[in-house]
This record gives structure tokens, C-alpha cells and sequence, in this order.
């Protein structure tokens, strides 16, 4: 093949891949799909045109007319429908977020209460805090342990009182009985003595 075929060739691949493509375009540009733009341009492309009073004017089919209104109705409709249905779920999403956030400060509160509870002790009825709590309760043991103190002292002092006491009569009870005892011996000693002096006068007698 010459150099002449050679060329010939290519101008034939390039009008085929032009036809394709412009066939392709073609069946993409319809009233039937495609987007609204699209739709517009098969509109455009499909009227006449003709010059009347040195202005251009465009020629295009009532049917033609017709239908792409209908589809752009029917896209303004399907566009509101799905507007519609994106406020319910985005009414439905915003439920759901006032739904979290009242269980999550629900789930807050309840764990700031069991915080609160664990950090707290009941007292005599009340709830107080753990360092109120062992301040108390250090309080109280360190009372009693006073009181206790307390009581020992006077215990051993009330018993050193009774010991002193029991010293004291027993040094009475002594000395009582040595003066008991010497009253006896004199009382004995002067009845001796009596009894010699009415010896001695019956004597003289």
C-alpha cells in the first residue's frame, strides 16, 4: 500500500471515529434523558431557523416544546419531593440528635450523682463529703481517746485516794490500839497500886 492509501485510510478512520461520537452525542442529546441542559441543547439543535426582517428566528416543534416542559416540571417536582424528604430526614436526624443529647446529660447527671455518692458517706443521716467525713470521725475518736485519758487519771487518782485513805486509817487503828493498850496497863497499874494501899490499911490495922 502506497503512500496515498496510506492517507486515504486515515481520513476514512477519522470520519468513522467523528460519526460515532457525534451519533453518540446524538443519542445522549433526547428529549427522552439526559439532563436538562442536554434536553435544551437537542431543542436547540433540532429547530429551523429562517431570517425575516433581518432578524433570525427559531423554529421548534410544539411536541418538542411540550415534552421538555413536561421534564422540566417533572424535575422540579422529583427536585421538591426529594427536597421534602431531605427536611424529614434532616427533621428526623435533628430528633435524634435532642434525643442523644437529653440521654447523654441524663447519663452526665447520673454519673456526676454516682460520683457525688461514691466520694460521699452517710452521717448520721446526712450525706458529707469523705474529708468532712474522716474529719469527723477523727474528731470524735480523738474526744474519746481524751475522755478515756480523762478517766484513767481520775480512776488512778481516786485510787491513790483510797490507798492513801486506807494508809491513814490504818495508822489511826494503831494508834488507837497502842492508846487503848496503855489505857489498860494504867487502868491495871492504878488497880494494882489500889489494891496494895487496902492490903497495906488492912495491915495496920
Amino acid at each position: 500500500m502506497n503512500m496515498k492509501g496510506l492517507r486515504l485510510l486515515a481520513v476514512l478512520c477519522a470520519l468513522l471515529t467523528f460519526q460515532m461520537q457525534y451519533g453518540q452525542q446524538e443519542e445522549e442529546r433526547s428529549l427522552d434523558g439526559g439532563t436538562i441542559k442536554s434536553q435544551f441543547e437537542y431543542l436547540y439543535n433540532k429547530s429551523g431557523n429562517y431570517h425575516a426582517e433581518g432578524r433570525r428566528y427559531e423554529v421548534v416543534r410544539t411536541i418538542n416544546l411540550d415534552k421538555l416542559r413536561d421534564n422540566v416540571l417533572d424535575t422540579i417536582n422529583a427536585a421538591n419531593t426529594m427536597a421534602t424528604k431531605l427536611k424529614a430526614t434532616i427533621a428526623g436526624h435533628e430528633n435524634t440528635i435532642s434525643s442523644l443529647n437529653d440521654q447523654l446529660k441524663e447519663t452526665t447527671d447520673q454519673l456526676a450523682k454516682v460520683t457525688d455518692e461514691k466520694d460521699s458517706m452517710s452521717f448520721l443521716g446526712a450525706q458529707v463529703s469523705k474529708g468532712t467525713y474522716n474529719f469527723m470521725l477523727w474528731t470524735i475518736i480523738f474526744g474519746l481517746f481524751l475522755l478515756l485519758l480523762l478517766f484513767i487519771y481520775k480512776f488512778r487518782r481516786s485510787n491513790f485516794l483510797t490507798q492513801e485513805a486506807k494508809a491513814n486509817l490504818s495508822d489511826l487503828e494503831s494508834e488507837y490500839e497502842d492508846h487503848r493498850r496503855r489505857a489498860l496497863e494504867r487502868e491495871q497499874k492504878i488497880s494494882r497500886q489500889l489494891q496494895d494501899e487496902i492490903n497495906k490499911y488492912r495491915k495496920s490495922k
